[in-house]
């Protein structure tokens, strides 16, 4: 049994979804479903009792086909109707009414619903690779504030964003340059996301805050902005520096802040510093007497077996949080 046969037998199973959950599975805004709906004669075709309309299996083979026909430049007046007069999601337009294709086209891929090779992942996932494939904003940040706020922030980048954003890299890196601006769309609308989502900043304390950053030569900051989220969603208070900070501005902004923690952020090995990292550790802040130091957090694959003593190495954003917890609130 395939993915997309589970898929229908859960839709006959529960008796049909809810605009909402279509909404969902497809990666768009429930109002662009009511939209086609109303514009284009797709909507539901069995009625049931109640207010709320049910969508069949059949009904969400047609919505697929319509994202399938406009993510690659089919206006949709035609990919309705297209969608409308074909058998299922896998019939291929008729010769005669086939559209030529903009290009470099973005096409649907039947094993994941998207042109990422997204693999065993939360169906969420699926959505947010849609949205993110037809450059749909509006469908794109409903569909992020839905996942954070279902899941918790934790849970929603490590088992939708983070695996979304991933398979969003490796196609591109197998296409030359194309789907770039896939990747690069995502990942602001990842970041507007987190911003939304994480609420007012805590005040400094001393011997309380975090400082994040990535080192000289890092400019991968999202992994670590969802981690100040994730920290200012606990209440800690967290510092930002974000990309590429220089080694001196790195120094006097934790003498300035005396933080409990210090995470440094390494996407490759290249940038990766073992020494800049002891450096830090060994700043001393406080008054004579009672002077502390920060615990370092090496962040990111760079660091991966460049062991540095006495700095934590966590290998995802709940480890990342624990860590600084740990320590903060000891």
């Amino acid at each position: 049994m395939n993915e997309n046969d589970v898929d229908q037998t859960e839709v006959r199973r529960e008796g049909g979804l809810t605009t909402g959950e279509v909404a969902r599975r497809l990666g768009v805004a429930p109002t662009t479903v009511r939209s086609w709906d109303r514009r284009y004669g797709l909507g539901p075709t069995a009625h049931t009792g109640g207010r709320h309309r049910r969508w069949t299996a059949g009904d969400l083979a047609r919505l697929e086909r319509m994202c399938a026909l406009t993510a690659t430049g089919v206006p949709p007046a035609e990919a309705a109707r297209l969608a409308l007069g074909e058998a299922g999601p896998d019939a291929a337009p008729r010769k005669e009414e086939a559209l030529p294709v903009p290009q470099p086209a973005v096409r649907l891929g039947r094993r994941a619903g998207t042109g990422l090779r997204l693999g065993d992942v939360r169906q969420e996932c699926r959505g947010v690779a849609r949205a993110a494939l037809r450059l749909d904003a509006v469908a794109l940040d409903e569909l992020l504030r839905a996942v954070i706020e279902e899941h918790g922030l934790v849970t929603a980048w490590t088992e939708v964003i983070m695996p979304t954003l991933q398979a969003a890299g490796r196609k591109w890196e197998i296409s030359g340059e194309r789907y770039v601006e896939v990747e690069h769309f995502l990942s602001w609308h990842v970041s507007g996301a987190l911003r939304r989502h994480a609420p007012p900043l805590a005040a400094a304390r001393s011997g309380a805050t975090t400082v994040l950053a990535c080192v000289p030569g890092e400019n991968h900051t999202l992994p670590l902005e969802v981690l100040a989220a994730a920290l200012a969603e606990r209440g800690l208070p967290v510092r930002m520096f974000g990309g590429a900070l220089p080694v001196e501005s790195l120094v006097t902004a934790v003498r300035r802040t005396g933080p409990a923690a210090v995470g440094l952020w390494a996407q490759s090995r290249t940038t990766a510093s073992r020494p800049l990292a002891q450096h830090v550790a060994a700043i001393e802040w406080g008054v004579r007497g009672a002077r502390r130091r920060p615990l370092v957090l090496t962040l990111g694959p760079g660091w991966a077996g460049q062991t540095v003593s006495g700095s934590p190495h966590p290998p995802g954003l709940a480890e990342a949080v624990a860590a600084v917890e740990s320590v903060v609130l000891r």
